[in-house]
């Protein structure tokens, strides 16, 4: 629970916020809104046992954006004190006075704002109750399993252990205010296999929740780390063939991210999207159903309000393969002639963008083995390489690394390969989807399998 002088320091910075709301509509603007974030974090790196890196640090920052008609300006600043206050207030005022006009600026109408109620377990103060020692501790213990996991794991990246708290207060000129805290803890390795000629590879495993308690424990981080950098030894190239790709989870969101750049509504209204025009058309397989749900309770997504005080929801962006609706927050709503999904996100400056709450596609009912075990000759992707995907005309093509799946078995490594074909048929031809969806972040996908795809090799 948040200590006396938190509290205060909470109800002082709201207050703070909601002023300078105000002091900016006493100086003329015709709409302002007000964002304060605060936040502390520690971050420390072990590798091989030794402390590398140890970072703890604590900010504060506020931001204004006011609004002269259809004019609109942002300022932001570290300065809590009454004069930078000042400062930044009077430069948002006068250079909302002189910049171009957008018809489509504005902050949300009135009977718009809101923000979910009761606890949606975002926060708990638990990430920080370890003593520094022992948050160092966590980084060693999951460096150790990697590394005494096979004889072959010669040397690390290092191990990990990341914790931050953080949180945000919203105020505008139609009378909202709304603030939320957030926290979160990780660990995670990044071990290095070498075989006996001398050939090296790297992998990683970590685990990230909202709560220590939730976390998984080092020693089991380490030793999924340990087994898929190992598992990476020996890779082989193979010959260029048409045959299924399977997805790993990491992998998958991947192909997931590509739908939110085409739903995106900046990119749509921009004609920058190779799904602009298609809502209520068929654009994925029949089990294809893609959700972005703000409002989970826990979820790394998850948040009572948008960036601009528009309550969260679910939305479904693809059902059963037909493009249901598009990620939008008030403008490019406006711009498309649509209503806003609450996907507004936004710095302390500047105009919102588009942000995702949690963001996954709906799981199968077959397991990931009895995926494979389908599959006489195929692909098992572990790691797409660099970007080569075009939004606007949908060509993909990336390098990739994984496992040859024969038999309905992973048989060994492949490398030095690429992955070809186009978006749009991609979507459609996602064949299979497993049970196995599990959030890691934001953006979340099961094991899936895609056929049609060139594997391109020797």
């Amino acid at each position: 629970m948040p200590t006396e002088l938190e509290k205060q320091t909470e109800i002082d910075l709201k207050e703070l916020a909601q002023d300078l709301v105000a002091r900016a509509m006493k100086a003329g603007a015709t709409a302002a809104e007000c964002v304060v974030r605060e936040g502390d974090e520690f971050s420390t790196l072990v590798r091989k046992g030794q402390v590398e890196t140890l970072k703890e640090s604590g900010s504060r920052a506020i931001g204004v954006r006011v609004f002269n008609g259809s004019r609109a300006a942002s300022t932001y600043s570290s300065d809590f004190s009454r004069d930078g206050l000042e400062r930044m207030l009077k430069s948002a005022i006068e250079l909302s006075k002189i910049t171009s006009e957008d018809p489509f600026a504005g902050i949300p109408e009135r009977e718009q704002l809101g923000a979910i109620s009761g606890d949606l377990n975002l926060y708990s103060d638990d990430v920080y109750s370890l003593p520094g020692e022992q948050r160092i501790e966590y980084a060693r213990r999951c460096e150790k399993a990697a590394l005494d996991y096979d004889p072959r794991i010669k040397n690390s990246e290092g191990g990990s252990f990341d914790a931050a708290t953080g949180q945000k207060i919203l105020a505008n000129s139609h009378g909202f205010v709304g603030e939320y805290r957030r926290s979160y803890c990780s660990v995670s390795a990044v071990p290095i296999a070498q075989t006996d000629d001398g050939a090296m590879q790297r992998d990683f495993w970590y685990s990230v929740a909202r709560s220590l308690k939730n976390l998984d424990s080092p020693e089991e981080v380490g030793k999924i780390a340990a087994q898929r950098t190992v598992r990476r030894l020996g890779g082989r190239k193979v010959k260029t063939a048409h045959v299924p790709v399977v997805l790993d989870p990491l992998v998958a969101t991947s192909l997931l991210s590509h739908i939110y750049e085409g739903v995106n509504g900046d990119s749509v209204y921009r004609g920058a999207s190779f799904l602009a025009g298609k809502l209520g058309e068929k654009i994925a397989a029949d089990h294809v159903t893609v959700i972005d749900d703000g409002t989970i309770p826990g979820g790394f997504g998850t948040t009572p309000f948008d960036g601009e005080g528009i309550p969260t929801r679910r939305t479904v962006v693809i059902e059963n393969g037909v493009l249901k609706s598009y990620l939008l927050n008030t403008y490019t709503a406006k711009k498309l002639k649509l209503q806003t999904t609450g996907n507004a996100s936004r710095g302390l400056a500047g105009t919102p963008g588009i942000g995702l709450g949690n963001y996954f596609l709906q799981p199968g009912t077959k397991t990931p083995k009895q995926l494979i075990g389908e599959i006489q000759d195929g692909l098992y992707v572990t790691e797409f390489l660099g970007s080569g995907a075009n939004l606007v005309t949908g060509d993909y093509s990336r390098g990739a690394s994984g496992l040859w799946i024969c038999g309905g078995e992973l048989a060994y490594p492949v490398e030095e390969i690429t992955v070809a074909g186009n978006l749009k048929e991609m979507f459609r031809n996602i064949s299979e989807i497993a049970d196995d969806l599990e959030f890691r972040g934001s953006v979340a996908s099961p094991t899936l399998r895609i056929d049609g795809l060139l594997v391109g090799g020797e």
